[in-house]
């Protein structure tokens, strides 16, 4: 969606155009919230809203005639994001949409009753947010990211495209949910593929320097990006400082290979948010969470950057372009 449409939507979401609803009195106006994960003018943030809002209006639900959007932001930070997840709460909206672990895991000690679809979400059965993926229970379901098993290719690919690399920097957040079993699933495979992990906090762009810069002393460095909100907010300086240091990185998402990153592999996540505005219609419609399974994804993405990998001087193997989703040239 171009940037001048989803303003349109964000606008119209955020006014909810109270004068319009008046004068069409025979539609019940229902109240969504949505908390997001990002910083409102990350493009990132702008692409999974703008999903969000589009699905909606596929579901026949248009803002300012029979809905009212309520949107918050958590800009990575987890205090903004406990604020937030009690602003909306108070607010009592009919049904969240919530994006990410981090984001469910404030809204879920804030509500039980307040039914909650997620997206963008790591194995939510081990995360405590549903009993089973048939069939959730409670008040929250909606489509998870991936398990914290599938990291295990970030650091199978990198041995496919630098099968010489000893020794790799993984960059995960200790205090985000799904930063140790990200961790953890690396760390079990790293043996076998003869790789020593060297792991990197993302509390602050200086911790992220000195970790970065650290590896980059080691002959055969290399770097993993874990999925995590905190890395998305900080890809920028993560980008530029594998390229300034020559070290072939991974990421999580295809958006960080867009921006310049080596190669991303994971799920489509702005097609996730769009899916869960279907889950927010039916439960609007009298659906109940409970009943409603949890989605895995349809398809993992892999994208892999030419132009990137020129500057870095690799040779990407035949087998590996064969492979990509998306080629960057």
């Amino acid at each position: 969606m171009r940037r001048r449409e989803f303003i349109t939507l964000l606008g119209g979401a955020a006014a909810a155009w109270p004068l319009r609803a008046r004068a069409q009195q025979s539609d019940k106006v229902r109240r969504v919230g949505a908390l997001m994960n990002l910083t409102a003018d990350d493009p990132e943030g702008q692409a999974r809203l703008a999903a969000f809002l589009q699905g909606l209006q596929e579901a026949g639900l248009a803002v300012g005639r029979n809905l009212r959007v309520d949107i918050r932001w958590g800009a990575g930070d987890g205090e903004t994001i406990r604020k937030s997840a009690t602003d909306l709460v108070a607010l009592a909206p009919d049904v969240i949409m919530a994006s990410t672990n981090q984001v469910m895991v404030p809204l879920q000690r804030a509500t039980r009753s307040i039914p909650i679809v997620f997206a963008a979400v790591a194995d939510p059965v081990a995360a405590g947010f549903a009993a089973n993926l048939a069939r959730p229970g409670g008040n929250i379901t909606g489509f998870m990211s991936a398990e914290y098993g599938m990291s295990t290719k970030w650091l199978e690919l990198l041995k496919d495209i630098v099968p010489r690399i000893a020794r790799t920097a993984v960059l995960y957040d200790a205090g985000n949910p799904g930063g140790v079993p990200q961790f953890a699933a690396i760390q079990a495979i790293a043996p076998s593929l003869g790789v020593e992990l060297a792991p990197i906090g993302l509390g602050d762009t200086g911790e992220i320097e000195r970790g970065i810069a650290a590896v980059a002393l080691s002959p055969n460095g290399s770097l993993i990006v874990t999925r995590t909100a905190e890395a998305i907010v900080h890809r920028d300086l993560i980008i530029s400082l594998a390229a300034r240091h020559r070290l072939p990185a991974v990421y999580p998402l295809r958006v960080f290979a867009v921006d310049g990153g080596l190669i991303a592999y994971g799920p489509d996540v702005v097609d996730q948010h769009r899916r869960a505005a279907g889950y927010v219609s039916r439960i609007l419609k009298g659906e109940k969470p409970a009943d409603l399974p949890v989605q895995a994804p349809t398809k993992y993405e892999l994208i892999i950057n030419l132009k990137t990998a020129k500057a870095l001087g690799l040779e990407v193997p035949q087998t590996l372009l064969a492979r990509a989703d998306e080629v960057i040239e």
